[in-house]
């Protein structure tokens, strides 16, 4: 059984620091592309960051320059390393794995956390 947990959301001030860690169990994603969504209520889901396996990042313009995202495949974890947060990145976020397309797409990835919450205080 496939599972992918976030961890390392909180509270935090507005220029402050997070790192998420997204550690997956039952198969490895070493060679598969690996994602960060948000979703703010009452929003769609919106693409933050992806990596794909040869170590390529993508990020969403409204995070490029404060955002990391990084994997370390011999402990099957994603991690996204957040710097100088706006309370405007305030969501749940998500961790996703093995998309089958368009590494923004949330609809093509096969395998989701259960998100955690990130709430930046102005």
């Amino acid at each position: 059984q496939v599972q992918l947990v976030e961890s390392g959301g909180g509270l935090v001030q507005a220029g402050g620091s997070l790192r998420l860690s997204c550690a997956a169990s039952g198969r490895t994603f070493g060679r598969v592309k690996m994602g960060w969504f948000r979703q703010a209520p009452g929003k769609e889901r919106e693409f933050v960051a992806a990596i794909i396996w040869v170590g390529i990042a993508y990020y969403a313009d409204s995070v490029k320059g404060r955002f990391t995202i990084s994997r370390d495949n011999a402990k099957n974890t994603l991690y996204l390393q957040m710097n100088s947060l706006k309370p405007e990145d305030t969501a749940v976020y998500y961790c996703a794995a093995d998309s089958v397309g368009d590494y923004s797409d949330y609809r093509l990835y096969n395998y989701w956390g259960q998100g955690t919450q990130v709430t930046v205080s102005s």
